[in-house]
């Protein structure tokens, strides 16, 4: 082993500080301290011994450090006068660390942690400090053994001690106190407790991520949900993939998992199965594989116990399997906690954590999970007792169920269905499932039960594409007929024609089938409520057949006009029939739908030539149409649609008006993907109304979320559904949120196509430099350059290298950042007419090169950038190029102002100037010549940018300011004071001369300047 120098440890250790947690800093700790001690150097090996806790406290192997912080006590006990003062702190400081780690640590005998605790307590009474760190020790302690007195007294005493310089940061101290009395069952005192720390007013390392975590389920309990999925969505992302947070991961598994997010759960245990094996911190382990074993339980509950979870000791898991080896190891954890304790507490809190209940069915999180597939009969869960006996068992029986009323439910079912109530589908489910039960008999008694079911086979199998729907609709258009019901055959037999449609018939087939119900419709009688609702539903099905036929076989070279021919038929339709008594009611007789749905057809043609006001109109006689009819649930529709339109108009009032309205009328609708529609409309209007509405549009566009996840439809319009929910919480100014949903849905919103996939990339790039991320953040700026770079307009690249170099000069790497910023510029230069883009990244680029310090040229470089960007715009008579001209003055003149040495050279000297006013004489520092000839520059400037600030009027008046307050700063310092006094004498009556609070408020700051002047 070769050895190192000591310089070579201390530059080991600073690079090691800056290292992310982990095994990989641990053991190269390990490795400098063992090269420190071999030195001789004590003060270097303190080092590394400091370097090893600290390594060890934020990582999965945090019980460790025992024995380094062992080996400095012994280094402070043999030479106390050794340590400089800030290394007794941080000695007595790691104390407090240590006294948590011996009780997390089964081996160490009570008595040896008693022992630890009593040497704390004498040391920092001898020190002269708060018993107030060694009574939240002791706490620790009295909790992990179960002493309920001791414990009592130990936060009463911490309560009442003094804080001081040892005291844990309050975001730390308060987790600890609201988990106390979480601990008790008083999830509301918890939550009044931790409120300090949830409400962003309090942080550290390793706070809030643990405070959010803690809450999950009480809030859960409280029912509280909206918070429990905030803090989710927030706390999740803090704590993901820290070693020292696994405690933490555990709690947001067990919350999925008790909340019906189990494919959620799953997720998160993917991302951290690494850390399933056994750990150094023997409690850490038996916590996070706690809130694995919650979920583990639950999916076995819920039939999923062979469903495959993650690789573990070699092999791929199930569920099952999963269980029953985390289970053996943490109650083995459990165990060896007890023997040491004496009591049986441990054991017992892990067997009541597992067996935890679900709080709640479903809590929608906004987040996109793969759905979890149908499940099996469920299992009896691994581990359980077997004299325990289920839950439902436990409670009895339930009571045999009422005998259905069969008449009575078949009669809502038709009903239903001739009012197209969105109930039907579900009570022909039921009537069918009673029908099956009884047999040959009920359908025999009943030939138009046994016509009507097999109508109900045909719509099931259409709505699924199944070929077969045809052959079921002919079935029951001939039972129909058998049984006199010609209007329930004629419409089977359109059913047959809209199957053959949609598979892709021959259209000589299609048409005789169009023909052939459309006679059917005929041949009823006159006297038949259904005949004029079976006619014009043929003619309207033959006219949009019709239409589609006629597309598909157009000849290319002749754009085909079914569209314009089906505008002009349906026109004539509403016109015709529009007025009849039948286009005001529902039912057998009424086409009051029929018609609706013809005016709805036409507005959205009208939109696709960009008439709103016709399209308005239509939709508004639709809606209230079918609302007079009886018919809201089919309102909902064009209800959605005109407020949109009304929307388009800028008329936000009506619009949200309107989508409330749409809202409302959907409650009886069992269409995943209506309900959707309506609140991601609703949730648009109101982000369109600015910041006052985010907040009612995330619970709306979370809504829309569940119900399109529900309906199947999670990666197509599930995808944009989050992306708009991603937009209501950045609105919202929740942040972390926005990021989580966004990111979580962005490998669907790829698939959508490069538009949708670089929309995303770019706004989650923004959410992520908000969030303090820039590397993450110039990841997805760059990805999504490189998919519009083969666009035909390079703007769009060109903004996004732009932002790329910004967050990749935010991460400090100059290098990428320069790179990123040139390749914008050059993208934007052949795009042309973009000056505003250019002048800024020559600005960008020229501090770059000032922050680079690896060439002497740098300031030199950076002032011909901005002299090349002032050029740009030099001029120009636009107002917002004279402000970038401005700007890029003002910049220059603090670029070179930054240039000037930090210490005067030796030039520098000092001379006596008479005060006049006093007589007395005072010591003015004049510049060498370099720096009095950069200071001259920096005024000149100065002065433009200020010149070009005052053509802008008001708008400007904050920078105007700006360059007025530095040029008369600069002038004092070249030894004008008079000059500079001039000055903001002037700027004071000019700002005086304005109204409005920002006039005011920068009046009143010049003022400031010239009293500190004279």
């Amino acid at each position: 082993m070769t050895t190192m120098t000591s310089e070579e440890i201390r530059r080991g250790l600073a690079e090691n500080a800056r290292a992310p947690y982990g095994a990989a800093r641990n053991v190269h700790a390990e490795t400098l301290g063992a090269a420190a001690e071999a030195t001789g150097d004590r003060q270097l090996f303190r080092a590394a011994l400091v370097c090893q806790i600290e390594a060890y406290e934020y990582s999965a192997e945090r019980t460790k450090m025992v024995v380094p912080f062992a080996r400095l006590l012994q280094e402070y006990d043999r030479d106390p006068g050794s340590f400089a003062s800030h290394e007794v702190h941080r000695l007595f400081w790691r104390f407090k660390w240590v006294a948590g780690r011996i009780v997390e640590s089964p081996e160490i005998p009570l008595t040896a942690v008693d022992g630890w605790l009593t040497d704390m307590e004498r040391r920092y009474r001898l020190a002269g400090y708060s018993e107030r760190a060694v009574r939240q020790a002791e706490f620790h302690l009295a909790d992990a053994i179960g002493d309920e007195a001791r414990t009592e007294r130990a936060i009463t005493g911490w309560a009442a001690a003094d804080r001081d310089a040892m005291s844990d940061c309050h975001a730390c101290e308060i987790n600890t106190q609201g988990w106390y009395w979480a601990r008790k069952g008083d999830d509301a005192k918890a939550i009044e407790v931790w409120q300090p720390v949830l409400a962003d007013g309090m942080s550290c390392m390793e706070e809030p991520h643990r405070v959010l975590a803690h809450a999950l389920l009480p809030l859960a309990r409280l029912g509280r949900t909206d918070e429990a999925r905030s803090y989710h969505l927030r706390g999740y992302r803090m704590a993901r993939g820290k070693e020292s947070l696994l405690r933490s991961v555990g709690e947001h598994i067990e919350f999925c998992a008790l909340t019906g997010n189990e494919s959620r759960g799953l997720e998160i245990l993917a991302e951290h199965a690494a850390h399933l094996g056994p750990l150094a911190d023997v409690e850490s382990q038996m916590e996070f594989s706690g809130g694995v074993l919650v979920l583990l339980r639950r999916l076995t509950d819920l039939g999923h116990g062979d469903r495959p979870t993650v690789s573990y000791a070699g092999a791929h898991r199930t569920a099952r399997e999963l269980y029953e080896l985390l289970y053996g190891e943490a109650t083995d954890i459990a165990a060896r906690f007890d023997a040491r304790n004496g009591t049986s507490l441990v054991s017992q809190r892990l067997v009541d954590r597992i067996a935890r209940r679900p709080v709640t069915d479903a809590l929608p999180l906004g987040v996109r999970s793969v759905r979890l597939a149908p499940a099996a009969v469920p299992a009896p869960r691994p581990g359980q007792d077997a004299g325990v006996q289920d839950d439902r068992a436990a409670r009895g029986a339930a009571p045999a169920p009422a005998e259905p009323d069969f008449p009575a439910l078949l009669a809502h079912a038709r009903t239903a269905r001739q009012q197209g109530h969105p109930s039907a589908d579900r009570l022909w489910a039921e009537v069918a499932e009673l029908a099956a039960a009884g047999g040959e008999a009920t359908t025999d008694a009943d030939p138009v039960l046994a016509a009507d079911l097999l109508a109900h086979r045909a719509v099931l199998a259409a709505q699924a594409e199944d070929p077969k729907a045809a052959d079921l609709y002919v079935e029951a258009a001939s039972a129909y007929r058998a049984a006199g019901h010609l209007g329930r055959a004629a419409h089977a037999e359109l059913g047959v024609a809209g199957c053959a449609a949609r598979h892709g018939a021959e259209p000589e087939e299609i048409r005789a089938l169009l023909a052939a119900a459309t006679e059917a419709a005929r041949e009823l009688e006159d006297t038949d409520p259904e005949r004029t609702r079976r006619l014009l539903a043929a003619e309207l099905a033959t006219l949009r057949i019709g239409t589609h036929l006629s597309e598909r076989a157009a000849d290319e070279a002749a754009p085909p006009s079914g569209t314009a021919h089906l505008g002009a038929a349906l026109a004539r339709l509403v016109a015709e029939h529009g007025d009849e008594p039948a286009a005001r009611t529902a039912g057998a007789g009424g086409i009051a739908d029929l018609i609706a749905d013809s005016e709805v057809t036409l507005a959205r043609l009208a939109l696709e030539e960009h008439d709103l006001d016709r399209a308005d109109i239509l939709l508004a006689s639709a809606a209230g149409r079918l609302i007079a009819a009886d018919q809201p649930w089919d309102a909902v529709e064009p209800l959605t649609l005109r407020a949109s339109v009304l929307a388009a108009h800028g008329d936000l009032a009506a619009a949200e008006s309107e989508a409330r309205a749409a809202l409302g009328h959907a409650v009886e609708s069992t269409d995943g993907a209506e309900q959707a529609g309506v609140r991601l409309t609703l949730a648009d209007i109101l982000l369109r109304q600015g910041r006052d509405g985010a907040q009612e549009a995330v619970l709306h566009a979370l809504d829309a979320t569940h119900w399109l996840d529900q309906a199947g439809l999670e990666a197509t319009a599930g995808a944009r559904a989050r992306l708009l929910l991603a937009r209501a919480y950045a609105a919202a100014e929740r942040t972390a949120e926005a990021a989580e949903v966004l990111q979580s849905a962005l490998p669907d919103l790829l698939e959508q196509g490069e538009p949708e996939g670089v929309q995303a990339r770019e706004m989650l790039g923004g959410l992520l430099r908000e969030l303090h991320d820039p590397h993450a953040a110039a990841e997805q700026y760059l990805l999504a350059a490189e998919t519009a770079k083969g666009w035909d307009e390079p703007g769009f690249e060109a903004g996004l290298a732009h932002s790329a170099g910004e967050a990749l000069a935010a991460a400090r790497l100059t290098r990428e950042a320069e790179a990123a910023y040139e390749r914008s510029l050059e993208l934007w230069r052949r795009a042309g007419g973009n000056p505003t883009a250019e002048v800024r990244l020559l600005r960008s680029l020229a501090w770059l090169a000032v922050e680079d310090g690896s060439t002497d040229d740098g300031p030199v470089r950076a002032r011909a950038l901005m002299e090349q960007a002032a050029s740009v715009v030099d001029g120009s008579d636009e107002p917002a190029l004279r402000y970038e001209q401005a700007q890029t003055w003002q910049q220059l003149a603090r670029l070179l102002q930054d240039t000037l040495p930090e210490h005067e050279d030796e030039d520098e000297h000092e001379v006596e100037v008479e005060d006049e006013g006093s007589g007395m004489g005072e010591a003015v520092a004049t510049t060498s010549s370099e720096a009095r000839a950069i200071r001259e520059q920096v005024v000149t400037l100065l002065d433009r940018a200020a010149g070009l600030y005052a053509t802008l009027g008001t708008g400007a008046l904050t920078e105007r300011f700006q360059c007025l307050a530095y040029a008369a700063w600069t002038e004092e310092e070249l030894g004008r004071a008079e000059d500079a006094v001039v000055r903001m004498t002037a700027c004071v009556a000019e700002l005086g001369s304005y109204e409005g609070p920002e006039a005011a408020e920068l009046t009143a700051r010049a003022q400031g300047v010239l009293h500190a002047l004279t």
